[in-house]
């Protein structure tokens, strides 16, 4: 029993160590220096290391223990690399939005409200805007999907009883030049970016110019817990602003930072694997009731399907009041 017990053991610290090893090697990879001919034999070097430590120290569930010592190494160094606000950003992740409160009042600077006329040609327009706290009526959720059903792109946007509405994205921050990798997502390639926005320019983009389809669900929120989850929202933009973090597509990305802040203010609920493949999110919210729960699901998905409508609003200025036209959840 005890030598089975051993071989257990043993099989299970093998698998750890070989994923331990391959993550710190591409830690190093992307995040270690920029010359590929100082990377490279950096990389090797270390599963070379961590793989002669395994096969020298004997018994060789010691040596495996012992080969992981690189990788704490290489955990601790990673760890303390520094995010950055600082660096040559591609020009529609330029400006950090900041906020101002005043009572029930907030102003945000560096709103983004571009005028685009391709996804990569456009106008740039940088706003402040001034929203009354007291007005929020609800709160929205939009799922994007760019291929891939089992993920997708989530916003967040706060509906005023004023006509106004602000969405916020969180995204990575790119810097001139840089394109988005999905493997990179994992390591310390982007910054953390909350895109404050005018809907038509978020949503818009996706739809009109990058072909995405676009979901809209109204979730089940009170007034107060709406405008709770904004001020959340808000504080962390004007921390990243002062303090900038790094985005990380597991546990820092635009699905579970949302969770995060619903958390913050007693409205999170508990871990679920649609978080993770958020292509089926709103089958989650659907299930605990947070979204429109009157019709099947299917005939709530075909109804929340905007693509079509923000194409027809375009430029419109009545964009958000026509992509809500007849949605199920959301009256007036």
């Amino acid at each position: 029993m005890l030598r089975a017990i051993r071989l257990i053991a043993t099989l299970m610290l093998s698998v750890i160590v070989v994923a331990a090893v391959a993550w710190a090697a591409m830690a190093i990879w992307f995040d270690g220096p920029h010359s590929r001919i100082l990377a490279t034999p950096m990389a090797a070097g270390l599963a070379i290391v961590c793989i002669v430590l395994a096969v020298a120290v004997r018994p060789l569930l010691r040596g495996l223990v012992v080969a992981l010592f690189p990788v704490i190494v290489v955990a601790l160094w990673w760890t303390a690399i520094p995010a950055s606000n600082t660096r040559e950003w591609a020009s529609d992740v330029a400006r950090t939005a900041r906020a101002t409160f005043d009572g029930s009042k907030v102003t945000i600077e560096n709103v983004r409200n571009f005028k685009y006329r391709s996804e990569t040609d456009y106008d740039q327009r940088w706003e402040t805007r001034t929203y009354d706290l007291d007005r929020i009526k609800g709160v929205d959720l939009f799922l994007s999907f760019w291929g891939p059903t089992e993920i997708a792109h989530t916003i967040v946007s706060w509906d005023f009883d004023d006509g106004q509405h602000l969405a916020i994205s969180i995204e990575t921050r790119k810097q001139k030049g840089q394109s988005y990798s999905a493997i990179r997502g994992f390591f310390r390639q982007y910054e953390l970016y909350y895109v404050v926005a005018d809907e038509r320019d978020l949503v818009g983009l996706r739809t009109n110019h990058r072909g995405e389809q676009v979901y809209l669900y109204r979730i089940r929120a009170s007034p107060a817990q709406a405008r709770a989850l904004l001020v959340d929202y808000l504080n962390q933009v004007n921390q990243l602003a002062d303090h900038p973090e790094w985005y990380n597509a597991l546990t820092q990305n635009c699905t579970t930072t949302i969770r995060g802040h619903a958390q913050n203010i007693g409205a999170g609920g508990n871990l679920d694997w649609r978080l993770l493949a958020n292509g089926h999110l709103d089958e989650l919210l659907y299930q605990r009731g947070q979204i429109d729960t009157s019709i099947p699901l299917e005939e709530l998905r075909s109804r929340s399907n905007i693509t079509e409508k923000a194409k027809a609003a375009d430029d419109s200025p009545g964009f958000s009041a026509r992509i809500r036209e007849g949605l199920p959840g959301i009256s007036g």
